[in-house]
């Protein structure tokens, strides 16, 4: 680990750079990096090819939140895409759970993965909502360090990491990658500077009088929460939230809809590459450049979904609608099936008041049309599942080993 210090005259970003300090973690002498406040100094250089990336992020993300407003159910939007996030979000972590295990576990439909698993995809959906509900609650809170430590209680309140000190910033020392401190690939600062640094962050979060574009802002914050790893775990998937809470409270979308964890799982070697190089080195332009590619990258790739997700509902409907036969029970049950894409009768039943041979009888007539199928393959316990719309919200959630 690099601890000499660099001559400003060698290199114009030295000053981007932090220091290192030597601290004792588990018996071993260890030099731990302590990153300079937020905003970069000397400040970011917005190159046109900077600013072209940025142009084109803005416009992807607002048309992302313009044809959020014109979904016929937003909240079912946000239901799907919040749990496609959590379980990315997850997989980078090292779960093994995919999106059709979580929808089966909430919906208690079919058997899941290991419990560990399946409840730490949960937590995050439930960390999510929390802090929107606190975001826009007018008795609730803004973005700040109280509110990161809340969500850090629910996102590890069950699972592997309830024993991880939930809510409480870390009162030792950690460490990424290797066995011990002594061969890690990187050490975040020890407690005493981390609070400094934490109160630092708070600051700049909070600071609206120096102008800034909220994406590079954004991106800044990711990158400054990831190297001060403030909680013993989580700290991946809560530097992730922070990025769709932040443009929600800057107004830039009004649902959280931005989610970048299919582009950092597909590109996670350059993504913690680039996070490096701004420790190492200062580079913040390239890591704006690779954030801002994704923000619109990924915001494309949300349209285009919302508006297959749009044209396969009316589709279905209208085929529904042709039939003429069970046509208000089959509504009905497709209604449902947007937001349980995998129900059983007696789930259908519960939640429409329908009768059961009625259920049944729509059920077999949806599977005849194409629209559902049944996964189980037994006679009792059917489960039918809307593949065509679990195909869209799955594209990129698969585990690869």
């Amino acid at each position: 680990m690099p601890t000499t210090q660099i001559d400003p005259s060698q290199d114009p970003n030295a000053s981007r750079i932090g220091r290192y300090v030597t601290t004792v973690a588990f018996d071993e002498s260890v030099n731990a990096y302590v990153p300079p406040p937020l905003p970069p100094s000397p400040p970011l250089l917005l190159s046109d090819e900077l600013l072209r990336r940025l142009s084109e992020a803005d416009r992807a993300v607002g048309r992302l939140d313009g044809v959020a407003m014109l979904l016929p159910d937003k909240a079912l939007f946000l239901y799907m895409y919040v749990r496609k996030e959590a379980v990315l979000s997850s997989q980078i972590e090292g779960t093994q759970s995919t999106l059709d295990e979580l929808l089966r576990y909430e919906n208690e439909a079919l058997a899941g993965k290991p419990l560990d698993d399946i409840t730490e995809v949960s937590n995050y959906v439930d960390a999510m909502m929390y802090g929107l509900e606190r975001l826009r609650d007018p008795q609730g809170l803004p973005l700040c360090l109280r509110l990161l430590r809340e969500m850090h209680a629910r996102l590890l309140q069950k699972g592997r990491g309830e024993n991880k000190e939930p809510g409480e910033f870390r009162r030792s020392q950690n460490w990424l990658g290797g066995t011990r401190p002594g061969n890690a690939q990187f050490v975040p600062p020890p407690v005493n500077e981390m609070n400094v640094c934490l109160n630092d962050l708070e600051r700049f979060l909070q600071d609206d009088s120096r102008p800034m574009p909220p994406l590079i802002k954004a991106a800044l914050l990711h990158v400054q929460f990831e190297t001060i790893h403030p909680f013993l775990d989580g700290n991946g998937r809560l530097g992730r939230l922070l990025i769709a809470l932040f443009l929600v409270d800057k107004g830039v979308l009004r649902e959280p809809l931005l989610y970048l964890s299919l582009y950092l799982k597909s590109r996670r070697e350059d993504y913690y590459r680039l996070l490096q190089e701004v420790r190492l080195k200062g580079d913040w332009e390239t890591w704006m450049e690779f954030f801002l590619d994704g923000v619109a990258e990924t915001a494309n790739n949300a349209f285009e979904s919302a508006m297959d997700i749009v044209a396969l509902f009316r589709s279905d409907r209208e085929r529904i609608a042709a039939t003429g036969d069970q046509t208000n029970s089959m509504l009905r049950i497709h209604e449902l099936m947007q937001t349980h894409p995998f129900l059983n009768a007696a789930q259908a039943q519960r939640k429409t008041g329908l009768s059961a041979p009625t259920v049944n009888k729509a059920f077999e007539a949806l599977e005849g049309l194409g629209i559902v199928c049944e996964v189980t393959g037994k006679q009792r316990g059917r489960v039918f599942a809307y593949e065509a719309f679990l195909d869209i919200l799955d594209a990129g959630t698969g585990v690869v080993a």
